[in-house]
């Protein structure tokens, strides 16, 4: 069987055989051990928003912007990565990356106040950029199986660091909300050491990327459209990840079970779940689906009483894995820019969605009342929706990689070249 672009079809992602996802290099499982780490930061300060409410002395959306300093810097530093990685290679861009997390996650526990913090936060984001969108070019580029199974292992890392990462910050965060930020520069620390004992220096690109590329790539009509159907669909996301933890109002334990049970859903539907539900439906009617459903899970939090918004907290993450996992792979190839382009394009503009939630929610709720918010957050995850059903024809590529992988025929319509004036690419099978 041969796939859409000409060449074999790519292994099973799960087969237990050389090509599987648990047989890979001891480079790939060092990047995918320090990747968990980098996610982890992000869910970190989940359970312990209001502990630093309370002892910097601040509100609510003052303390948010540790979200929307971290995610601003990530979103245009994905503008630089691709340049930097070029020129010094991906495995000293990670150790880079690594070693600004270190430092700045180690300041932020020095904190006096919250304009103290929320600048080592931004310092924290611009480091995690670098490490992040260079570690899943390196994962594509190393692991064993083919794309699908390094995609597979990068949002296993993602899920089980948005699953560790309340949880640190809960059982740390119990005795001082600086002690997380303490051991996260600890633990990237020891990934700073992971790199550099077990990843070889990537080879480089032929052609050295400037800082232009990214944006470059996103002329392509497919790229374009994932990234503003993900840049909606990252607003809902950043929603349930930045403003329920004031809502729900609990201990850090509490919402950092909470935080927990949701990173262990996300983790389980992207990795294990999503794939075969687009083996069956297809990418983009798995997309759609779940993304209307997590509009309509979201209004319910918003309008349901504690115990209702704390399962729904919890069964955002089934949805948030799927949609994660779906997303990723439209990145990486929707279009015929190199992954590490396409991949710092697309981040470039879903990354801004994740600085501006954690700003405009706390702001929605002051001018009207707690229950708005959630019903924009709903509105945005229906607009990726639409973005999808509305841009189908751009997105067509990856549907007939499904159709490839789930080893049936490719129907007409999959078949159908796109022009290059419209999408960028032409595809053929063969």
């Amino acid at each position: 069987m041969r796939s859409s672009t000409g060449g074999p079809a790519e292994a099973d992602p799960f087969d237990a055989g050389a090509g599987g996802l648990l047989r890979q290099p001891k480079s790939v499982w060092a990047t995918a051990g320090a990747s968990v780490v980098a996610f982890m930061g992000i869910g970190l300060v989940d359970p312990i928003l209001p502990s630093i409410a309370k002892g910097l002395d601040a509100t609510a959306s003052q303390v948010s912007l540790l979200f929307t300093s971290y995610f601003l810097i990530t979103a245009v530093a994905m503008l630089v990565t691709g340049f930097v990685s070029s020129r010094i290679g991906g495995r000293r861009t990670l150790l880079l990356g690594l070693a600004f997390v270190v430092v700045f996650a180690g300041l932020a526990g020095t904190s006096g106040s919250v304009g103290e913090l929320v600048g080592f936060r931004a310092g924290w984001g611009l480091g995690n950029a670098l490490f992040v969108s260079t570690a899943l070019a390196v994962i594509v580029g190393a692991a064993a199986g083919g794309s699908a199974a390094a995609i597979l292992l990068y949002e296993s890392a993602l899920g089980l660091g948005m699953a560790c990462g309340p949880l640190l910050g809960a059982l740390l965060g119990d005795a001082s909300w600086r002690y997380p930020f303490f051991g996260t520069a600890v633990l990237m620390a020891i990934g700073f050491l992971c790199i550099t004992a077990f990843l070889k220096e990537q080879p480089r690109p032929a052609r050295r990327t400037s800082l232009l590329d990214p944006l470059k790539a996103l002329g392509h009509g497919g790229l374009a459209s994932a990234a503003v159907s993900a840049f909606f669909y990252n607003y809902t996301f950043f929603t349930v990840l930045a403003f329920t933890p004031f809502v729900l109002n609990m201990t850090p334990y509490k919402s950092g079970a909470v935080f927990f049970a949701w990173g262990v859903l996300l983790a389980v539907f992207s990795v294990i779940v999503a794939p075969r539900m687009q083996k069956r439906f297809g990418s983009l009617k798995v997309l759609g689906g779940s993304l209307v459903l997590l509009a309509a899970e979201v209004l319910i939090l918003g309008y349901g009483d504690h115990t209702t918004a704390v399962v729904c907290t919890v069964l955002s993450g089934a949805f948030i894995g799927v949609n994660n996992t779906v997303y990723t792979e439209l990145a990486l190839g929707v279009s015929d820019a190199p992954r590490p382009v396409a991949s710092a394009g697309y981040n470039f503009v879903r990354w801004f969605a994740a600085a501006a939630a954690p700003f405009f929610a706390p702001k929605i709720e002051e001018w009207t009342d707690v229950h708005i918010p959630f019903v924009v957050a709903a509105v945005t995850a229906v607009v990726g929706a639409l973005v999808v059903l509305v841009r189908r024809r751009a997105l067509a590529l990856p549907r007939a990689l499904d159709s490839a992988r789930a080893g049936g025929t490719l129907t007409a319509e999959e078949l159908e070249p796109r022009h290059a004036a419209e999408d960028g690419v032409t595809v053929f099978a063969d």
